[in-house]
């Protein structure tokens, strides 16, 4: 075998246990029992998320108490299954939701599914390291003015993603104040946090367990709150969209996840790992390692474009050392410490991240240009009409003019450089040309079009 397995990995990636150092002890005990003792059906006193009494309702019921909602909703889909189902329950098929340019691919699956129009808000970008800035509420003001005067409909909710893969957070309870002005409920992409966006205020929150949690890949909670949003209206788009044979141990790890973060064991497990991530940023920034500064204290990312690597090209020459990074960009690098941080990570890590820069740093990268977008926009096909039209593949180069057929969506995060239904300007071809230079095997040389666009 290669070099990769002659050592024990690195692992700085999600799930948030740790390949099971930090599981929620209630899910660990279960897991030890003999496989397929809790593969169970929704059988009478256990229940399921959608039926009003038994084992998992009353799970549910503890869940939202705990996390400050009035009704939450486990899902077994992962956040991508409830964040399609709440815009669903938040829409009806024709409206028009206003959606930010970072958004996870999976809302616009349920602009698809629910005949909806997305309204695309664009968002400023850092030219060091090409990521997206959270929306502040001055841009959000903008947006919220330029949507009054385009002469549409007005949409059916705001959609926000906080915090960002990368742990950066927003002024929340400013922008769902003036979302709520202008008459909108909020869903909050939540997938990377822990709930906080009910504090703000927002109307429906979308969790992922696994990704801040102690819970499994694919176990999720939609937490709801006020009334702007009718009860019935989620439940009936979760029947639409969640299986009718829920998965009891991904329903069990969202209750053992939530249940343990919100325990005095939880929070003392947080907080150790908190104080070993503070030890290892400050030994990274005492080696002039360049971090971005961000709001979650177990989300470390190296800025690999001042020390002139593309992020990629890092977490290739990482893995290759054992070293598993979570989300390689091309110009950052995003490490997942999770609740149980590895014991060698405050040794292991900066000594590899020093080999990393004398083996591949150079002089800073350019500056990253933002892509040539208006402030807002839809696309000039419907997405769903779009995504089912007879397409053609041409080469990038001449995709200027055409109407796109398929996102193009470098993996991870998941976040679409091109919607379909949108039409490729010139400027947004020679974006996109050197995007494809920036992820390397990431974007192919061919592009999806409408035939006859």
């Amino acid at each position: 075998m290669g070099p990769f397995w002659r050592s024990v990995p690195l692992a700085l990636h999600l799930p948030a246990h740790g390949r099971g150092r930090a599981l929620a002890p209630d899910l660990r005990r279960l897991l030890r029992q003999p496989p397929g003792r809790w593969d169970l059906p929704e059988l009478p006193g256990f229940g399921g998320p959608l039926e009003p009494e038994g084992t998992v309702a009353e799970a549910q019921r503890r869940a939202a108490a705990l996390l400050g909602a009035e009704r939450c909703w486990f899902g077994v889909n992962g956040a991508s299954g409830l964040l399609q189902a709440a815009l669903l329950a938040l829409s009806r098929p024709g409206s028009r939701v206003l959606l930010p340019r970072n958004l996870h691919r999976s809302l616009l699956h349920g602009c698809v599914l629910g005949g909806l129009e997305p309204l695309l808000f664009d968002l400023s970008s850092d030219p060091l390291t090409g990521l997206w800035h959270p929306p502040k509420p001055r841009r959000l003001e903008r947006v919220l003015a330029a949507v009054a005067a385009d002469g549409g409909p007005p949409p059916a909710a705001l959609v926000l993603v906080d915090p960002t893969y990368q742990g950066l957070a927003a002024d929340l309870p400013a922008l769902v104040a003036l979302a709520h002005r202008a008459g909108l409920p909020v869903l909050v992409d939540q997938a990377h946090g822990g709930g906080e966006a009910l504090a703000a205020g927002a109307d429906l929150v979308v969790l992922s367990v696994q990704k801040s949690g102690t819970g499994l890949a694919q176990s999720a909670a939609l937490l709801a709150q006020g009334e702007r949003v009718a009860p019935a209206a989620i439940e009936r788009a979760l029947l639409w969209l969640q299986t009718s044979s829920p998965s009891a141990l991904l329903l069990a790890s969202a209750a053992a996840a939530i249940e343990h973060g919100a325990s005095t064991a939880g929070r003392r497990q947080r907080q150790r790992a908190v104080v070993r991530a503070g030890r290892l940023r400050r030994r990274l920034e005492g080696q002039g390692l360049p971090l971005v500064a961000n709001g979650d204290p177990l989300r470390l990312v190296l800025a690999t474009a001042p020390l002139g690597i593309n992020g990629l090209e890092a977490d290739t020459w990482l893995l290759e050392r054992g070293v598993i990074a979570e989300l390689p960009e091309p110009g950052a690098l995003t490490f997942c410490l999770g609740l149980n941080p590895p014991r060698d990570v405050e040794w292991r890590l900066p000594r590899q991240l020093e080999a990393l820069r004398r083996a591949l740093g150079g002089p800073p990268l350019p500056p990253f240009a933002p892509p040539p977008l208006p402030l807002l926009a839809a696309p000039e096909l419907p997405i769903g009409v779009a995504w089912r039209s007879p397409a053609e593949a041409i080469p990038l180069e001449a995709a200027a003019g055409r109407v796109a057929a398929a996102p193009i969506c470098p993996y991870p995060p998941g976040i679409p450089l091109l919607v379909p239904g949108e039409r490729i300007d010139p400027a947004r071809a020679g974006w996109l040309l050197e995007q494809q230079r920036l992820w390397p095997g990431q974007i192919a040389d061919t592009v999806s079009v409408v035939a006859g666009s």
